[in-house]
């Protein structure tokens, strides 16, 4: 199960999480990469300051190779009042076997740190995740 993130999907995501906000700075960038042995990777991100100090950033990224693929987006945001919250999710995935793990990051000052990863096998079910070494 294949579940590349192309650049255009990519660059769709960050632009979907779009910030409106009466910015003082903002700032975009878009990278991608070829490499030598075929594997290929694209990264994006923007950020926003507000000009009552808020800001807003949110960002994506996406590789692959004959080994397997990652994919992995998030968005982080300060108030204007310095309280900051943040989410990430990746997903990585095995090119042999197809199994894939899924992980989920999030904070905010109310709730803390929370984690979480589920991994699953080429036909999309959930199987246990492998210890770490």
């Amino acid at each position: 199960m294949s579940r590349i993130l192309s650049l255009t999907a990519l660059s769709l995501a960050l632009v979907g999480a779009g910030f409106t906000t009466m910015s003082a700075e903002a700032a975009s960038r878009r990278v991608v990469v070829k490499g030598a042995n075929g594997g290929a990777a694209a990264r994006a991100g923007k950020t926003t300051v507000a000009a009552d100090g808020s800001a807003q950033h949110a960002s994506g990224m996406s590789a692959q190779s004959a080994k397997g693929s990652v994919q992995s987006s998030g968005t982080s945001s300060r108030d204007a009042a310095g309280d900051v919250t943040q989410s990430r999710t990746s997903t990585a995935t095995n090119a042999a076997t197809g199994n894939s793990v899924t992980t989920s990051s999030a904070y905010s000052k109310d709730t803390g740190l929370t984690r979480s990863a589920s991994c699953f096998d080429a036909s999309g079910a959930s199987i246990a995740c492998p210890s770490r070494p």
